[in-house]
């Protein structure tokens, strides 16, 4: 559904050239919640400021529903036409609302209709029809003012899609709220996302949100991807960023003659008693050092740090056993030398 190849961004500022996007790959598929996660500054707000346009990208090419958006951006009327006609299916959420104070909740809903040139009797229509989805239904005749942050996020939510949009971008949208009004939001946007076959962009800097609400994600760091997958992909990717900080768990060897693995496990696997099982049958005393469980996608997903007595060598056959339960098993603080051997 979105696509974008040696997508690039280069600014200029105070005489110097800032490059904000360097060759960004991204696909993301139909119908899916997508979340690019990263610190300030990684490029994020940049990114999905140049799928819809908002910033002309310095090279690379933006699809959106098979439509190259790049090829349209300055290219005459008609293709102007046609881009903006394209943009206009292309729903965005901001971080800090953008509601016009002048204007009612509904009045605020109606104005990308207006723009479109809709009729004031279809703009009312669609305007408390959409309210409704998102919960704000008696509060058509309200302004901004009278509403709670959680409140004026719904009222931009409902804005975004007054054009039927396929696809919706967040940007940071959940940024400036409490935590219960963010889950509030995130289960808003997924419950869209399934009754209206949305796909949904998102840019965030809190690994909650893509834990929550992603089916894949994205890591980015100065202006590139360094990571991306379905997020089932990223926990059995050894040495995954994303998966580590999505379930980050601590602990350090007792000693030299230690060794300390972190266990994924995922779906059936999180219900075993996998660790019991090899304590069992391999009689060998098991510290575990820290732990992490959660439910992504519907699916229990956990990490765990154990400890085993021994070093690597002597503990192959246990590595094995884990492994052939179907866990994802990443060797920790072993030398480089080390873990390529065990990988083999």
């Amino acid at each position: 559904m979105i696509t974008t190849t040696g997508l690039t961004k280069v600014y200029r500022s105070r005489g110097r050239d800032v490059t904000a996007l360097d060759g960004v790959d991204l696909h993301v598929r139909e119908g899916e919640v997508f979340g690019v996660i990263g610190q300030s500054g990684a490029g994020k707000s940049s990114l999905i400021r140049c799928v819809n346009l908002l910033e002309r990208p310095t090279a690379g090419t933006v699809t959106v529903d098979g439509l190259d958006l790049t090829a349209l951006a300055g290219r005459g009327p008609r293709a102007g036409r046609e881009l903006r006609r394209a943009r206009s299916r292309i729903g965005m959420v901001f971080q800090h609302f953008n509601l016009l104070s002048s204007r009612t909740v509904q009045d605020n809903v109606e104005l990308p209709l207006e723009i479109l040139g809709h009729s004031g009797a279809d703009r009312s229509r669609k305007a408390l029809e959409l309210l409704d989805l998102v919960g704000l239904a008696d509060k058509a005749k309200s302004y901004p003012a009278q509403l709670s942050g959680g409140q004026k996020q719904r009222v931009g939510i409902a804005r975004a899609l007054a054009g039927d949009p396929k696809v919706l971008l967040s940007d940071e949208a959940t940024s400036a709220l409490d935590p219960e009004t963010t889950r509030s939001i995130l289960r808003l946007l997924r419950d869209l996302n399934r009754q209206l076959g949305l796909t949904v962009l998102l840019i965030t800097h809190e690994m909650d949100v893509v834990k929550s609400v992603c089916d894949s994600a994205a890591l980015m760091e100065n202006g590139r991807i360094v990571e991306s997958g379905t997020v089932g992909e990223l926990l059995a990717t050894p040495g995954s960023e994303l998966a580590a900080a999505l379930f980050p768990v601590g602990g350090a060897a007792s000693g030299d003659d230690r060794t300390v693995l972190d266990v994924t496990f995922q779906g059936e696997a999180a219900t075993q008693p996998v660790i019991s099982q090899l304590s069992r049958t391999y009689n060998i005393d098991i510290s575990i050092l820290g732990a992490a469980i959660d439910t992504v996608g519907g699916l229990q997903v956990g990490r765990m740090r154990i400890e085993l007595p021994g070093r690597y060598e002597d503990n192959v056959v246990p590595v094995g056993f884990l492994r052939e339960q179907g866990l994802q098993i990443d060797l920790v603080g072993q030398e480089p030398a080390l873990v390529k051997e065990g990988a083999k």
